[in-house]
C-alpha cells in the first residue's frame, strides 16, 4: 500500500493486524501489571463509550433499513470514536482535567482489539456499515497480481469495468 494505491492484500492486512496485536498485547500487559491501580468503573466507561457513540447507533440503523444504507453521520461518528487521534485527545484531556491513570488503557485496548482481533478500522462512506465485500473489491482481488507475477495482470481493466457507474469505492 502506498499513497497512490490505497488497498491492502490479505498478506499486508495480516501484517498490519500483527502490529496492532503487538500494541494490544503491550496494553493488556500494562493493564494486568497495574490491575489493582485501575479504577474499573472508569475503565469500563472509557471502553464502552467508543461503541455507545460510534458503533451501536450505526449498527441499529443498518439493521433497520431495508436497503442497508445509513446516513454518513453514522460513519463520521464511528470514525471519530474509533480514531487513535480522538483516543489520544480524550486521554490527554482526562489526564489534564481529571488525572493520569491506568484506566486510560481502556482506549488502546478497545481500538487495538477492534483492529487486531476483528480486522475493523475506519469506515469509508462507499462500503456497507457492517462488513460486506464490495463487488468492485471482490473483482479487484480476483484480478490482482503481485509484482513479479508472470501471469497477465488484468487489474486495470477489471477495476475499471467493475467501478464504472458505481460509487462503491468512493469515500
Amino acid at each position: 500500500m502506498d499513497a497512490k494505491n490505497r488497498f491492502e492484500t490479505k498478506v499486508t492486512f495480516a501484517l498490519s493486524r500483527l502490529e496492532w496485536l503487538g500494541f494490544l498485547a503491550v496494553s493488556l500487559v500494562l493493564a494486568v501489571q497495574h490491575r489493582t491501580e485501575i479504577r474499573w468503573g472508569v475503565f469500563v466507561l472509557l471502553f464502552t463509550v467508543i461503541d455507545l457513540i460510534g458503533y451501536i447507533p450505526g449498527a441499529i440503523a443498518f439493521r433497520r433499513r431495508p436497503d442497508r444504507r445509513v446516513p454518513r453521520g453514522y460513519y463520521v461518528a464511528y470514525n471519530t470514536m474509533h480514531s487513535l487521534v480522538t483516543a489520544g485527545l480524550l486521554a490527554g484531556a482526562w489526564a489534564l482535567f481529571v488525572r493520569p491513570e491506568w484506566a486510560l488503557l481502556a482506549l488502546p485496548i478497545h481500538l487495538m482489539g477492534d483492529r487486531a482481533l476483528f480486522g475493523n478500522s475506519l469506515k469509508p462512506f462507499g462500503v456497507a456499515f457492517e462488513p460486506e465485500t464490495c463487488p468492485a473489491f471482490r473483482a479487484f482481488e480476483q484480478e490482482y497480481r503481485p509484482a513479479g507475477d508472470s501471469r497477465e495482470p488484468g487489474v486495470r481493466a477489471a477495476a475499471r469495468n467493475s467501478v464504472e457507474g458505481t460509487d462503491a469505492v468512493r469515500t
